[in-house]
C-alpha cells in the first residue's frame, strides 16, 4: 500500500521553525496499530491522519507514543496540506474530530486561523508532590489545572531558563502534560514552553492545543481579548490569539518541508 505523506512546519514562516507534523491523507482509516505504528516511525511530535467525509474531512493525531485529544500545530498543517495541495485556495476546512467536536480553520492568504474550544484553568491548592522539583527553577507564582498542569512564572527568563528532569516529569499522574508561562516582553503578551514526556513529547517545539487554557488565563488577566504569544522552545513559534466567547481562535503560517510516500 502506498500513502501520500507530507511534513509541515506549523506556526512558522519559514522551514526549521515552528512546530513540525506528518500529515497522512487517507481514503478511509487503517486500523488504530497501523496509525500508531505510522506516528512512531515518524517519530515527530504529531502525525495527523485525515479522511474526506463530504464537505469536509475527519481528523485524528498521533504522538509517537499515543493518540491525543486535540492538538492544533498538526490541525493547522492539515488545513495547510488541504488548501495547497488537495484542494487549492480551499478558504475554510471543517475537521470532524472523536473528542474535541467540529473544529474550523479559515485561511486568509498565508495565515491560518484555528477556531477551538477554551479551556480555562482552575487554581489548584497545591503542586503535585514532585512537580516543582521536576520543573527546578524559581518558585512559581501559581500552579493551575485543566487537561494539563499550567505553571505560571513571574517573568521570560524563568521559563527560558528550565531544564527539567523529563524522567521525573513523566512519572506526574492525572495530567497529560505541564505547561510553563509567564509574561511575554517585546509586543509578547505572554510566553511559553510544553513538556508531555509521558505521551512520547519530551518538549513540543509549539503547542496549540496548550493556548486553548493559555488564552483565557492570559484574557482574564490583562485584561485583553486579543494577545500575541511566543512558544520559547528551541525551535520557537509565534501565535495569534483571540478569547471568543466559549472558543478560542490561534493564529499562525504554516511551510511545506517535504512530501512523499509510505509503503506498508
Amino acid at each position: 500500500m502506498r500513502l501520500p505523506i507530507y511534513q509541515v512546519d506549523a506556526f512558522a514562516d519559514a522551514v526549521f521553525a515552528g512546530n513540525p507534523a506528518a500529515v497522512v491523507p487517507l481514503e478511509d482509516w487503517l486500523p488504530d496499530a497501523t496509525l500508531q505504528a505510522i506516528a512512531a516511525e515518524n517519530f515527530l511530535p504529531e502525525t495527523a491522519f485525515v479522511v474526506r467525509r463530504g464537505d469536509g474531512y475527519e481528523l485524528r493525531w498521533f504522538t509517537p507514543a499515543v493518540e491525543v485529544d486535540l492538538c492544533g500545530h498538526a490541525t493547522l498543517a492539515s488545513a495547510f496540506v488541504i488548501a495547497t495541495m488537495l484542494e487549492w485556495g480551499c478558504p475554510r476546512i471543517d475537521f470532524t474530530t472523536r473528542k474535541a467536536g467540529t473544529l474550523s480553520v479559515t485561511r486568509s492568504g498565508d495565515l491560518y486561523t484555528l477556531d477551538f474550544p477554551s479551556r480555562p484553568p482552575d487554581v489548584l491548592e497545591a503542586p503535585p508532590p514532585g512537580l516543582l522539583d521536576a520543573l527546578g527553577g524559581p518558585p512559581p507564582v501559581a500552579v493551575l489545572k485543566a487537561r494539563d498542569l499550567v505553571v505560571v512564572y513571574d517573568d521570560e527568563a524563568a521559563v527560558r531558563g528550565l531544564t527539567p528532569d523529563m524522567a521525573a516529569l513523566a512519572k506526574l499522574e492525572d495530567y497529560f502534560a505541564v505547561i510553563v508561562t509567564a509574561p511575554g516582553g517585546g509586543g509578547v503578551d505572554f510566553v511559553s514552553r510544553f513538556f508531555a514526556p509521558a505521551q512520547g513529547i519530551p518538549e513540543d517545539p509549539v503547542t496549540g492545543s496548550a493556548h486553548c487554557t493559555l488564552i483565557p488565563y492570559w484574557a482574564w488577566r490583562l485584561g485583553k481579548e486579543r494577545l500575541k504569544a511566543r512558544q520559547v522552545s528551541a525551535r520557537g513559534g509565534a501565535l495569534t490569539c483571540e478569547l471568543a466567547g466559549d472558543r478560542v481562535k490561534i493564529a499562525g503560517k504554516a511551510v511545506l518541508y517535504m512530501d512523499g510516500a509510505i509503503y506498508i
